[in-house]
This record gives structure tokens, C-alpha cells and sequence, in this order.
């Protein structure tokens, strides 16, 4: 399954989901709704999210899962805050 768009392809504006529909019985639901901060992200910062998640908040597990030192786990994290702040 594809990622969800969240920038328009003509335009780059911030696209808006406007219906959902359910694929069990079809049920639609149409109105303006917000999409989640974290859809926002690139999918490699959204990767890194949900591994953070799975490892409980260690960064120290994160830095063994990623092969990476937990210096360079603990500046990514940083950095994906500042960006969304």
C-alpha cells in the first residue's frame, strides 16, 4: 500500500483529507479532518518514530537496532524535534 500524499503535486499546498470511506460496508464520511503531525514527516524520520515506539523510548536500544552510536541516535532524535516544533 502507498503512502498517504500530504502535499498537493500541482500546487505543493498542504492537501486536506476531505472523506473517509470504510472497505468493509462502504460507509463514507465526508467533512474536513486534520491529519496527524506525524504524517507529515519524511518516511525515514517516520521510521525512525515508530522504532522509537517499539523500543520503548531507549535510545540506547535504538543506537544497537541502527548500528549507530548513541550520540548520532541522540542528535537525530534532537534534530526530528526541532523540526517539528
Amino acid at each position: 500500500m502507498a503512502f498517504m500524499p500530504t502535499q498537493c503535486p500541482s500546487c505543493q499546498s498542504q492537501l486536506q483529507v476531505s472523506k473517509l470511506t470504510c472497505p468493509g460496508c462502504g460507509t463514507q464520511l465526508e467533512g474536513s479532518f486534520l491529519l496527524p503531525e506525524l504524517l507529515f514527516l519524511p518516511r525515514e524520520d517516520l521510521a525512525f518514530v515508530v522504532q522509537f515506539v517499539k523500543s520503548s523510548g531507549s535510545l540506547k536500544q535504538m543506537a544497537k537496532h541502527l548500528g549507530q552510536s548513541y550520540p548520532t541516535v541522540r542528535n537525530r532524535l534532537n534534530a526530528l524535534i526541532e523540526r517539528m516544533e
